[in-house]
């Protein structure tokens, strides 16, 4: 039977037995001081309340290669410790909520410094700092009597929407992963458009900007333009007039040991879509090495050395000359950051990256022409089951010893890329256009340069008389639509992907022997789960062969235990709703919508990450949310959330992450999960135009205080 846990920010009591300890053994004694070493700035943290408990402290400088900052948390005395501070200027300063932020102090390191938090003097100053999905749910979605849509002679809503969760969805799949819906930029309209508009006359145009503007105009017509329009609108009024969300939590117990260190790259139109810090079945491979990243909006390959504090950027290689760009290269309306300027031009479009047991890197990325596929795609045996006529995307690597790129054709179209644990170093991406899950063994590769034996793909069919093999005639395909995100299971060398649609989406199993494949839904419209779950999108696995993904509609992180399901395949094996009893669902904190069930959260997950090395060091196989709406990382530990904030600046929307140990004797300095801010519009951010991308690393101390 299907378990749904409703959970909101953990208390220190619920969490783990040993924080407890941990927070008894903070030192030193004294309420008025903090003892610092040469690198460290501590003190306290004080306000006419008297001392702050659960606020940040944050160092900055822009006096190194590239601009750094240090937060941490103060404890329940309101102490802080800002630990490894590189020998600069800062300035420090406190943000809480409850404050408003205090006025920076300029300090070096070695330095004892009390500061002086300014209360907020009312609820909508001290609402300014509070995470977007907070905003968010101030957002009043159509109730749910309202569907299905009766189209723009009825109540607007487009008739193909079925249910409230059906547009809910939407507005998170649809908008959410470009950008952080409820941050300053998103609630607010900006002037150019305002100008002597209705509200919904503004947001018509607000939709239409920029190089986005044909797909974000595509997303609202699709839910019924007028409606879709006049909710956003009613939202932005509503906040304009002074409305303000409930308030969050501080945080508490095990969040105030976080210490986030944080790296500018990129440039002023850097869209960074991800990170990569280490070889993810190796969390020691590239230990202390730089960090990569790739911007899809200019075909960059990013470069952080967190050792000297220098980033820099190479161009990612397009072999054919007249490959298209993936962004527009013209605008519907204007940018209201950039005017008529053009910011992106992405003929590589490189998208996720994974290390391979040599340190090389290799990406999705396109350096030709998707319908110049190479001749043996047309009679490769993985052909027939699934004919692959135009490659969006191809793979590519760099050699960090070579500074070099390398690229490898293959016949499928990828987006996320994974290695396998097996003996010919496979590399598995999903088909998010093509409906397939496609690998290359890297090894067989390298030793017979034979691209067509290396390379393989599967459509996954569901094996009906279960005899183990695909038979067309007799089994079915199972509607994949677009492959998401994939993983590959070591254990059984199986491979999963997660499906966004259609509703409500589906994670899928094959076997990359036999494309003999699996789905199942999450629980939806189904009488024995009391929870909705909805549209997965990143897809990670435990060591116990348990899957989890985010569902990014519902607002849910969910495991997915294959072996509790009674009936794996044959006929009653089709509809995705056979195995309830798999599924677990955990509810993201935060609130809800307006009108929407509880059950639902405003936050949004991008992806999602198992920490099986205890690279964060909750343990081992702790899994980790992307709060892309929240500022945050979410990890779940014992069925209990420790919420990872990120505060400043406001605007941290991660697509994923991963976890490095440079040093397995350091404890908690030797280990780290590392993320990035990866909007599509990186102007979004605090701070706004110019302000860069970063990347982040978060580790967890023993207590607030430790060095």
């Amino acid at each position: 039977m299907l378990r749904v846990f409703l959970l909101v920010a953990l208390s220190a009591a619920t969490l783990l037995a040993t924080s407890h300890a941990a927070l008894q053994a903070q030192q030193p004694a004294s309420a008025t001081t903090v003892a610092v070493e040469a690198d460290d700035i501590g003190g306290v943290v004080t306000s006419p309340n008297g001392p702050e408990a659960g606020v940040w402290v944050i160092a900055e400088t822009d006096a190194l290669p590239t601009p750094l900052r240090k937060i941490v948390v103060t404890d329940e005395q309101g102490r802080y410790l800002l630990p490894d501070l590189p020998k600069a200027t800062y300035r420090v300063w406190v943000r809480g909520y409850g404050l408003v932020d205090s006025s920076p102090v300029q300090s070096e390191p070695g330095r004892n410094l009390a500061l002086r938090a300014v209360p907020a003097p009312n609820p909508r100053a001290a609402a300014q700092y509070y995470p977007a999905n907070y905003w968010y749910s101030l957002l009043e979605v159509p109730p749910a009597s309202e569907f299905p849509g009766t189209g723009p002679n009825g109540n607007g809503i487009a008739p193909e929407i079925a249910t409230q969760h059906h547009w809910i969805s939407r507005i998170k799949a649809g908008c959410n992963v470009c950008h952080q819906l409820g941050n300053r930029a998103t609630r607010e309209i900006p002037e150019v458009f305002a100008a002597g508009r209705p509200s919904v006359a503004a947001w018509d145009v607000r939709v239409q900007s920029g190089q986005d503007g044909r797909g974000m105009s595509g997303a609202v017509t699709a839910l019924g333009r007028q409606r879709a329009l006049g909710m956003f609108a009613d939202w932005t009024d509503r906040i304009a007039a002074g409305a303000v969300p409930p308030a969050p939590p501080r945080p508490q117990g095990i969040e105030r040991n976080l210490v986030l260190t944080m790296w500018d790259w990129g440039e002023a139109s850097t869209f960074a879509h991800d990170e990569l810090s280490t070889d993810k079945r190796n969390p020691t491979a590239n230990a202390n090495g730089p960090i990569f990243g790739v911007d899809w909006g200019n075909d960059a390959f990013l470069i952080l050395d967190p050792k000297t504090n220098t980033a820099r950027q190479l161009r990612v290689p397009v072999l054919e000359p007249d490959v298209p760009t993936g962004k527009p290269q013209s605008m519907p309306v204007p940018s209201a950051y950039w005017g008529s300027t053009l910011y992106w031009y992405d003929p590589a479009i490189p998208n996720h990256m994974a290390m391979d047991s040599q340190g090389r890197v290799w990406m999705s990325g396109r350096f030709r022409k998707p319908e110049n596929q190479p001749a043996f795609c047309r009679s490769h045996p993985s052909t027939p089951l699934a004919p692959q006529e135009t490659g969006f995307r191809q793979l590519q690597y760099f050699d960090p010893r070579t500074q070099t790129f390398g690229q490898v054709d293959i016949c499928f179209d990828t987006h996320h890329v994974q290695f396998a644990g097996d003996a010919d170093e496979t590399i598995y991406g999903n088909g998010p256009f093509s409906g397939v899950i496609g690998w290359v063994k890297t090894k067989v590769l390298a030793e017979t340069g034979d691209l067509a034996a290396a390379q393989g793909w599967c459509q996954g069919y569901y094996d009906i008389d279960r005899d183990g093999r695909v038979d067309p005639g007799v089994d079915r395909p199972i509607a994949m639509g677009g492959v998401y995100s994939v993983i590959p299971n070591n254990a059984d060398g199986s491979v999963w992907g997660a499906v966004l649609n259609p509703m409500p989406g589906r994670i899928v199993r094959i076997d990359p022997k036999t494309c003999v494949g699996e789905a199942y839904e999450p629980p939806f419209n189904n009488p024995g789960s009391p929870v909705n779950g909805y549209t997965p999108r990143g897809i990670d696995i435990d060591d116990d062969g348990v899957i989890w993904t985010g569902l990014a509609g519902s607002g849910h992180l969910a495991s997915f235990d294959r072996r509790k399901c009674r009936v794996l395949n044959g006929p009653e094996a089709t509809t995705g709703q056979h195995c309830p009893e798999g599924w677990t669902l955990y509810r993201a904190p935060g609130p809800s919508f307006r009108n929407a069930p509880e059950a639902i959260a405003t936050d949004f997950h991008y992806y999602n990450f198992v920490d099986r090395f205890g690279t964060l060091g909750l343990g081992r196989n702790v899994p980790v949310a992307t709060g892309t709406t929240s500022d945050s990382l979410l990890a779940l530990v014992n069925g209990q959330w420790v919420v990872l904030r990120v505060p400043y600046p406001m605007g941290f929307f991660t697509r994923g992450l991963d976890g490095r140990i440079d040093d397995s004797d350091a404890g908690w300095k030797g280990r780290g999960l590392y993320a990035n801010y990866g909007p599509n519009a990186v102007w979004h951010i605090e701070g706004g135009l110019g302000t860069r991308s970063k990347v982040v690393r978060f580790q967890l101390r023993p207590d607030p205080l430790a060095r």
